[in-house]
């Protein structure tokens, strides 16, 4: 039967009205290249194969087929209903499928009301999304799936997502079945997952997030049998999702989690800010906590970075903190992250035979300090863990616990008042303390050898993180051990011309030092050790 254009129409406008309940709608219809949609001065009786014979809406379409290259434009200061799924649709990495924008105003906003996400990529790849806002107040944005066969080069850029919120803000959400269901502005595939194909090279950039339950989950698949909690160690048998990179983002005022790195290896995120997320505290009306959430955290991923973030205002009491490594997580980065007025900077949660070689460095945490960080929850724990030149400010108690062959080196401690630390202390763990500072707490046992004084920063506005480089006389100055691991530059962007403690490695600024006095020390330190008496009275009666 010969399939005219007017038939085509008709044809593509029932798919786009079935979409809501999850029919396929672009996928291997024959055509044009480039379509226009204006829902201000377009009219469906257009060609929509140019600016002014612009379509009014999605339904309005006579698509051809969706080749390398294929562009549907929507106009900016425009509206569009918009719940579409893309199946088995793919361009090219130097040609990719495009959807965009065109034209003055504000971002053409891709809005469905549905419980349903505005678009679902199955077994889609080379795919740009770019310049547009999407809104989904029932459901979420975007759900790129693989049923039968990899993603690759999917492209999320310039999309400004908002208006997704978990309503009652009762934990992440169920993450099972989608982006709608998890109330997320992006979601790869599911947890647990349900295929063993992965999502490659996946880039989302340039992107704000507003206003939802959750920003990007990225999962993957844990085994065969898509059983995400194995009986044994044994049984695991991962399918990583490879090449993730998401940049310069900006997520905020949220109920739950900004980036989950899932099943990954090689992922890197990187200049990105999550500011208010997590928000739901997650506890009852006894204090009992009801669910954990976290803004930026690895779940069984390998060989993966977040890096030059920073991370704020979390106030999830079970969680909250900056630095999670979960669930059989192994040589994974915390670098560069500026984390302050969380609930907590770490709390990690190995299983099975622990995590291994996992990092955390050059990080400067200010007021985490609304709970307990710990290194490690659980026997399990951290193997080969480096924890180095980071500096850590205003401090809750810090737990260096469940290490095993780790090196905690060139870090400054200055603590709340009150908090104190809790370290494992046998020996036969092999882990090494040296060349850390502490302030306004004892000196651990396990690394007595360590600097116990003013750390002499440059200046002293907690809000300011140039406060915490140091000043020239500082006695932290060239007192850290050097450490080869390739980095040049420290946490303030500076090269690293001095091994020092803490994460400033410069030669120091022109600042005043005020240290303290052989007396003021000593008293401060009487008041440190009671402190630490008290404290621990205290742990044994509760």
């Amino acid at each position: 039967m010969k399939v005219t254009k007017k038939v085509l129409s008709v044809l593509l406008a029932v798919a786009v009205f079935l979409s809501g309940f999850g029919v396929s709608v672009f996928a291997e219809i024959v055509g044009q290249d480039v379509y226009y949609i204006d829902s201000i001065d377009g009219d469906d009786a257009n060609s929509g194969l140019s600016e002014d014979e612009a379509v009014r809406t999605i339904a309005g379409l006579k698509i051809g087929e969706i080749t390398a290259g294929t562009t549907f434009l929507f106009r900016n200061g425009g509206r569009y209903e918009c719940a579409v799924d893309f199946n088995d649709v793919s361009g090219t990495k130097e040609n990719p499928v495009v959807i965009s924008s065109y034209g003055e105003g504000e971002k053409a906003v891709l809005y469905t009301n549905e419980a349903r996400e505005v678009f679902i990529f199955n077994d889609c790849s080379y795919i740009t999304v770019s310049d547009l806002a999407i809104t989904a107040p029932n459901g979420g944005g975007i759900w790129i799936n693989t049923k039968t066969k990899t993603s690759e080069g999917i492209t999320i850029d310039d999309v400004y997502f908002y208006d997704m919120p978990n309503g009652k803000v009762t934990s992440r959400a169920d993450t099972s079945a989608g982006a709608a269901r998890a109330r997320a502005a992006v979601m790869v595939k599911s947890f647990p997952g349900t295929s063993r194909f992965p999502v490659n090279n996946l880039t989302i950039s340039d992107c704000e997030v507003y206003d939802v339950a959750n920003g990007f989950l990225i999962w993957g698949s844990w085994n065969e049998s898509e059983n995400p909690w194995c009986a044994t160690e044994e049984e695991i048998d991962p399918v990583f999702n490879e090449g993730l990179l998401i940049k310069n983002c900006y997520l905020h005022d949220m109920d739950a989690e900004a980036v989950v790195i899932g099943m990954c290896d090689g992922a890197l995120v990187t200049d990105c800010r999550a500011i208010n997320c997590c928000q739901g505290e997650g506890v009852d009306e006894n204090g009992e906590i009801l669910f954990f959430t976290a803004a930026m955290w690895f779940w069984g991923s390998v060989n993966s970075t977040i890096q030059y973030c920073e991370i704020a205002g979390q106030k999830n009491v079970g969680d909250g903190m900056a630095v999670d490594f979960d669930s059989y997580t192994h040589n994974c980065t915390y670098q560069y992250i500026y984390s302050h007025d969380n609930m907590r900077f770490m709390c990690n949660n190995p299983n099975y035979s622990g995590h291994h070689g996992n990092t955390v460095r050059y990080c400067l945490s200010v007021n985490d300090n609304g709970a307990r960080s710990t290194t490690a929850v659980g026997s399990a724990g951290e193997h080969e863990f480096s924890f180095y030149n980071n500096t850590i400010i205003n401090s809750g108690e810090f737990q260096f616990k469940n290490l095993y062959n780790s090196y905690i080196a060139n870090n400054v401690f200055v603590m709340e008042d009150g908090a104190t630390f809790a370290y494992d202390v046998d020996a036969s763990r092999g882990n090494t303390y040296k060349n850390n500072c502490y302030y306004n707490v004892m000196t651990p046992f396990v690394d007595i050898l360590a600097m116990n004084t003013v750390p002499g920063f440059a200046g002293d506005d907690t809000a300011d993180i140039m406060s915490y480089v140091l000043s020239e006389k500082s006695p932290l100055i060239g007192k850290g051990e050097k450490v080869d691991d390739g980095l040049t530059t420290d946490f303030f962007g500076n090269e690293i011309t001095s091994n020092n403690i803490g994460c400033y490695g410069g030669n120091g600024v022109n600042a005043e030092y005020k240290g303290e006095t052989a007396i003021e020390k000593l008293v401060r330190l009487i008041k440190n050790v009671f402190q630490t008496i008290i404290h621990e009275i205290m742990v044994i009666f509760d």
